[in-house]
């Protein structure tokens, strides 16, 4: 198998799993706040408290993938010029 033949199939396995991922699981972990929903922080004696709610997830710890956000925009866009 070529290399350029072996490079595509990748490309294409990879874009597979992330399309089929999207579609089973829409949302992941907010990166932010790793999922808690709100950042933690240190007191003065070093021990671990809850902070502020986490502004990016709006404190559910969950975020929408950017393959699902590409469909929901490209569906949403279709079904608007299709009226």
């Amino acid at each position: 198998m070529t290399p350029a033949l072996l490079a595509i199939a990748c490309l294409l396995a990879i874009t597979l799993g992330y399309s089929s991922l999207c579609a089973a699981s829409p949302f992941g972990r907010c990166r932010k706040c790793s999922g808690w929903g709100f950042q933690m922080k240190t007191d003065r004696k070093g021990r671990l408290k809850r902070g502020k709610d986490c502004r990016r997830c709006q404190a559910t710890g969950r975020r929408i993938r950017v393959g699902r956000w590409i469909y929901n925009r490209a569906s949403r866009i279709y079904r608007e010029g299709t009226r």
